[in-house]
Parts: C-alpha cells; structure tokens; sequence
C-alpha cells in the first residue's frame, strides 16, 4: 500500500488537541477498516479533506471498484471534515450517506475530496467527489454528520488499540 503519509492539519487544531492529550492523527485516520482497505487522509481541515484509496484489493466480483470502498472512502472524508469543524468538544456520527456511481474503475489510486456543504452547531453536510486518476469522477457522494457533545473518555475511545 506504500508508505504511510502524513496528514497535514492546521496549526491550531494540532495545538487544540496537543493540550487535550490526543493524538490527532490516530484520532482522525481511516480508523482499522480504512487501514485494511488502504485508505490514506493527505490533508485535513474543516473546509477540505483529501484522501485516497487504492482500486487493487477493493473490488467486486466483475473486477471494478466496489461500490461499498468508494462508501468507505466518502464517509471517512466527510466524518474527518465533520470532526473537524466540531472541535474537540464534539464527536461527529454518521447519519445519513448517499453515493452516486458514475463510472467504474478497475485499476489505480482513486482520490476523494471533501468539502462542506452545511456547517451548523448540530450537524454537519460534506459533498464528496471521488476521482479516478485521469480525473474523472467515478462517485458522488454527500454525508451528514451529527456533532454531538463529546462525553469524557470519547477520544480515549477513539484511539487505536494498542495505544
């Protein structure tokens, strides 16, 4: 899957978060499933976030991109850009997800970009464009998050096992 890349995110999230004690970019990765289907965040802040994910080991039975990785790929950007509006007062939860596939992909990096739609108190709306490598969007997609108030121990939660 290539080396691990690191996320950029702005200075003063690095520092809200630093004086939380949280590791931000364990908090705001792909998490295990995105791990597993190689998923990386190369930039991140509460107006664009940038990702990417490999066809190769994530298609269906015909050989093109899984329907379901480019849900993946949508709903990790749009989370992260979630999240990161919220501030770490807030934790961000999933509850709506729709994809729009317009072309299959059988091969290749395929590249979503995520950017608000809606940034309110209580939710959140991103619009994510997932691209193949010439540049044409293969899916389009729009989460909406809840941001709900974080509880004590939500970000210890959140961490990778092992940490």
């Amino acid at each position: 899957m290539g080396e691990q890349q690191q996320v950029r995110f702005p200075q003063e999230v690095i520092d809200e978060y630093a004086a939380l004690g949280v590791d931000l970019p364990a908090l705001f990765s792909a998490g295990h499933l995105g791990t597993r289907m190689g998923v990386q965040i190369l930039e991140a802040s509460a107006e664009k976030v940038v990702g990417t994910m490999p066809v190769e080991g994530n298609t269906q039975p015909y050989g093109l991109l899984h329907g379901g990785a480019s849900a993946v790929l949508a709903e990790t950007l749009g989370s992260v850009g979630s999240m990161l509006h919220g501030g770490s007062s807030k934790i961000a939860v999933g509850v709506d997800l729709n994809c729009t596939h317009h072309r299959g992909v059988r091969s290749g990096l395929v590249t979503g970009v995520a950017t608000p739609v809606h940034r309110g108190r209580s939710t959140a709306t991103y619009e994510i464009v997932i691209s193949d490598e010439e540049g044409r969007r293969v899916c389009s997609a729009r989460l909406t998050c809840l941001l709900r108030d974080a509880r004590p121990g939500d970000a210890a939660r959140a961490r990778p096992a092992g940490d």
